[in-house]
């Protein structure tokens, strides 16, 4: 499989579970993807899988200088494993927060923006819901 075609798939594993938590976050489906961590164990699966097979195709991983890393981000396997670290991270940070919000009772129409921005901009959004999580906590 082509890491054009692995990079399709990892997407296609993603954008669903984001769907899933912005829309229908209790939902008992969701509740049990993200629970049970699905998507990011297997995207971590994948990731694993190819960060190894690029640094045994002789990439060194060399992250002391913008410059290094901006080499390893000319190698295609090194690039795809970065890709699904980001995809894999920010879903996790989003399903974290929507662990704390078990507890905390923001709205969904409030912790759509968090779970948006962490889709799109990842710190963004978990910028986003600390702000919201020390006024509601502050409210307590």
């Amino acid at each position: 499989m082509s890491p054009s075609e692995v990079f399709s798939i990892v997407n296609l594993l993603a954008m669903p579970m984001w769907i899933l938590m912005i829309i229908v976050p209790n939902w008992k489906v969701t509740r049990f993807l993200v629970d049970y961590k699905i998507i990011p164990v297997m995207l971590s699966f994948i990731y694993a899988f190819y960060i190894i097979s690029s640094m045994l195709g002789g990439s060194a991983m060399d992250f002391g200088s913008l410059e290094s890393v901006m080499q390893l981000f000319t190698v295609e396997n090194a690039v795809l494993a970065g890709w699904v670290h980001y995809l894999a991270f920010d879903l996790l940070v989003g399903m974290w927060m929507l662990d704390e919000n078990r507890t905390l009772k923001i709205h969904p129409i409030l912790m759509a923006p968090c779970l948006l921005g962490a889709f799109m901009l990842g710190p963004v959004g978990f910028l986003l819901f600390m702000g919201l999580r020390a006024v509601k906590v502050k409210a307590a």
